[in-house]
């Protein structure tokens, strides 16, 4: 799904590796988004891999109307992900496409067949990264009516992180059964009431607050970015001022927990422009304000960030987190002016040495000039005379 123009310029090209360092506000209400949505991890053969399997796979479904229920997919062709279909469904041309809202029958367990969660009618949409990657990669290539089953390493399911909801420790393999049930186009946002373009995309918000949560930054920002596009779109139905208010007031949250996901992935330019929309649509947001502080202070922007926080403060005095961040700020950035101002005195001391020594040069040349001018003067003085001296005793004499 492209995002609009306003985000292309925030969203990373790729999904990034997550970090483990704490954000100073908590993502509640109140948070960012980010541009385009990232797109879905590599398996590690790249694009040109990627196309060669899905080319694969066609083929091999090409070959036979009916596929045998007991063969095994290599879906990437990595043996990380695998699909075998247990109940044949309607046929390819009853398979969902990206972008369309699915209905499936999720049941999720361990390797060891332990039923870790059961979801008889979950909805989400395809290809937007609401799911994990097992899940929203297999789905694709499911005919309507079908149900299969899914083995799934770590790596497309819950990862490193494990997750808490539902309960599968770090690094864990999963085993799914699915059944697609239905498959529906998207609705037409510039059609869409704007009461349901506002649950949509505060439902698509939350979802990202469920990302960022369980610390999947790059899917936070996917789903803050599908919910910014949201808020954007255009309408052709009527629309109060309430109402575009309220879309506004949506809007600025998931930039801010835009800029709180890209803080978290190191993206600071990216981060940076986030908290620039949002001051934009409110001046006084705190954690726009806040966050803008944090970005301008990993730029070195000290002097800058200091400011942004202190009127951050000023608006909300008892927040300790700002007080915390402002006060180890100040800290830092009055250790980089000590730093600075001891370079200077070292360049400035070498250049008034430098000086002194030319001065002193000056000088001896100069009293050596003014004692031969003055020997000068006096041998000259000297030597008149003695002439004169001798000129008027020649006189006598001729007198004489």
């Amino acid at each position: 799904m492209d995002a609009s123009n306003t985000i292309e310029t925030l969203l990373p090209d790729s999904r990034t590796s997550l970090l483990d360092s704490g954000e100073d506000f908590e993502v509640l209400n109140e948070d960012d988004i980010g541009d385009e949505p990232p797109p879905l991890e590599d398996t590690g053969g790249g694009k040109e891999e990627k196309t060669d399997d899905s080319v694969k796979i066609s083929s091999d479904t090409d070959s036979d109307s009916q596929p045998r229920l007991e063969e095994w997919l290599d879906v990437l062709g990595n043996n990380l992900l695998k699909k075998k279909v247990l109940e044949v469904g309607e046929g390819r041309d009853s398979r969902p496409q990206k972008g369309q809202n699915v209905k499936i029958d999720l049941k999720t367990y361990t390797k060891d067949g332990d039923l870790v969660a059961e979801e008889p009618e979950l909805c989400f949409t395809l290809g937007n990264g609401d799911v994990i990657q097992a899940v929203d990669l297999t789905v694709q290539l499911m005919e309507m009516g079908e149900k299969a089953s899914i083995q799934t390493d770590a790596k497309y399911a819950y990862g490193e992180l494990g997750s808490s909801e539902p309960q599968v420790p770090p690094n864990t393999d999963l085993h799914l059964e699915i059944k697609l049930l239905e498959a529906t186009d998207a609705p037409d946002l510039e059609l869409l009431p704007p009461a349901e373009k506002i649950a949509l995309a505060n439902n698509t918000r939350q979802k990202g607050n469920m990302h960022y949560d369980r610390g999947d930054y790059a899917a936070a920002v996917n789903s803050y970015s599908i919910a910014l596009q949201i808020t954007e779109s255009s309408s052709k139905v009527d629309i109060t001022p309430e109402e575009e208010n309220e879309l506004i007031d949506i809007k600025v949250k998931c930039l801010n927990n835009l800029a709180a996901s890209q803080l978290k992935l190191e993206r600071y330019d990216a981060a940076r422009k986030s908290c620039v929309l949002a001051l934009e649509q409110h001046p006084n947001n705190v954690k726009a304000l806040f966050r803008m502080g944090k970005v301008l202070a990993f730029q070195n922007e000290y002097r800058e960030a200091i400011q942004m926080l202190r009127k951050a403060l000023k608006l909300e005095p008892s927040n300790k987190m700002i007080h915390a961040e402002l006060s180890k700020l100040v800290k830092k950035y009055s250790d980089h002016r000590e730093v600075e101002q001891a370079m200077y005195k070292k360049m400035l001391g070498n250049t008034s040495g430098n000086s002194n020594q030319g001065k002193k040069a000056n000088s001896w040349g100069l009293s050596w000039k003014w004692l031969f001018g003055a020997a000068a003067v006096v041998i000259g003085g000297v030597a008149l005379s003695v002439y004169i001296a001798a000129r008027d005793s020649a006189q006598s004499t001729v007198m004489m």
